[in-house]
């Protein structure tokens, strides 16, 4: 069974810095995706970062290019995304997920991914 578990969150002040990780089992953690999604209070689902399988690169939403960074240990399937620079647009609930199949990450980013995990809190102060 796919399982992810998104942990980490917490409240920052502005310009702060949050490590978020995400645990997975039940699957051959290198030969899926994995990503990062946030939803903020009435607004919709973000696809905000990508971990590729097999090595094959990362990705960033524009809004937080440059202040997240998205890394993976295989060893401990696990896939972090190191926040820098919060500021509070990026108050939100993080989700983690990953997909079976062979969509693409732009198709993942635009409509989701087909598992999913707890989302963890962010709240960033002004």
């Amino acid at each position: 069974e796919v399982q992810l578990q998104a942990s980490g969150g917490g409240l920052v002040q502005a310009g702060g810095s949050l490590r978020l990780s995400c645990a997975a089992s039940g699957f051959t953690f290198d030969d899926y995706a994995i990503g990062w999604f946030r939803q903020a209070p009435g607004k919709e689902r973000e696809g905000i970062s990508f971990s590729d399988k097999r090595g094959g690169g990362a990705y960033y939403t524009d809004s937080v290019k440059g202040r997240f960074i998205i890394s993976r240990d295989n060893s401990k399937s696990t896939v972090y995304l190191q926040m820098n620079d919060l500021k509070p647009e990026d108050t939100a609930v993080y989700y983690c997920a990953t997909d079976a199949r062979s969509y693409g990450r732009p198709w993942y980013m635009a409509r989701g991914m087909e598992y999913w995990g707890k989302g963890t809190l962010v709240t960033v102060s002004s």
